[in-house]
């Protein structure tokens, strides 16, 4: 029996089921019982009747599922599997940051700690982040962590003042303009299709910014088919998966180290001794189930 053979057997025998996010390694995309973005599978954990999550992304995805599922065994099979992004926003500074502008929602990416959602008022995602900070009624907004999807925001909501906090993904800001240039003169007639965490500038030059599951949509109703892929290079794996005769071009050095923590074989290792758990204390769940269930009755804007 192979390792997949296995983690398939175990995980039916656990009554468990897998989520994995579009960044995942091949292995683990296949072998999960749903793929998405943040969105969806936060969406997901809310219908399934398992006992056991097993959460194939990083940690605040984990942290998500748990806060959404208080009386599930979330599991995430690497607990080193963190977001750099969502550690660059600590809670007293933005207690702080909250105090300065007492009138301000915050509005936080889903990419942030349970502890960062427990002081926010409203989450989102890079696929309704417009709509969510759209619906607000206020025009001073406090967003966090990444301020290039503040930004990028920022174009669709000119009447809101977006007070942003200088957080970031390193695998979407290190993208830059020269790498989708080559790109583009390697590949000319293909679509440059960027993440909205992306820098400015990048956007500015590609045809369209979506979030990966927008990206799926997307090329999946487009008549072209070559697509330049401006977000974390294993995205091209599910794409070409489910557009099996398109072609796709990554940034070969746009790579999460942390979603590649998760293997095959922590994952069976996970199954087998449904470790590690993630735990967190009622009080911080309670107040971070607010913003995840006011992001989840907004559309999803792609």
């Amino acid at each position: 029996m192979d390792i997949i053979e296995e983690i398939t057997l175990l995980k039916h025998e656990r009554n468990a089921i897998i989520l994995a996010h579009n960044y995942q390694s091949p292995i683990i995309q296949d072998v999960a019982d749903y793929r998405g973005d943040s969105l969806e599978l936060a969406k997901l954990a809310t219908k399934t009747d398992a006992e056991y999550i097993v959460f194939c992304g990083v940690d605040f995805m984990a942290e998500s599922a748990k806060i959404l599922n208080p009386t599930k065994t979330v599991i995430l099979p690497d607990k080193t599997a963190q977001c750099p992004m969502a550690a660059m926003v600590e809670p007293t500074m933005l207690q702080l940051l909250k105090e300065k502008h007492p009138h301000a929602p915050v509005v936080c990416y889903i990419n942030t700690t349970a502890e960062i959602k427990a002081l926010s008022d409203i989450c989102c995602t890079s696929a309704n982040g417009v709509n969510v900070v759209k619906q607000q009624k206020e025009d001073t907004i406090i967003f966090i962590p990444d301020q290039n999807l503040g930004h990028y925001i920022q174009r669709f909501v000119p009447d809101k003042k977006m007070v942003l906090w200088p957080g970031y993904c390193a695998t979407h800001h290190n993208i830059t303009v020269d790498h989708i240039k080559e790109l583009k003169r390697q590949h000319p007639q293909a679509e440059v299709l960027v993440h909205p965490e992306c820098r400015p500038e990048v956007i500015d030059i590609a045809d369209y910014a979506y979030s990966t599951n927008g990206m799926l949509h997307y090329v999946k109703k487009s008549s072209n088919t070559e697509f330049i892929i401006g977000t974390e290079k294993e995205h091209c794996y599910r794409l070409k998966k489910d557009n099996p005769t398109k072609l796709f071009y990554p940034v070969q050095s746009a790579i999460c180290k942390n979603m590649k923590k998760i293997t095959a074989e922590k994952l069976l290792k996970s199954l087998k001794t449904l470790e590690p758990q993630i735990q967190l204390s009622e009080t911080i769940m309670h107040k971070a189930r607010k913003p995840l269930e006011r992001m989840m009755q907004i559309g999803r804007g792609d």
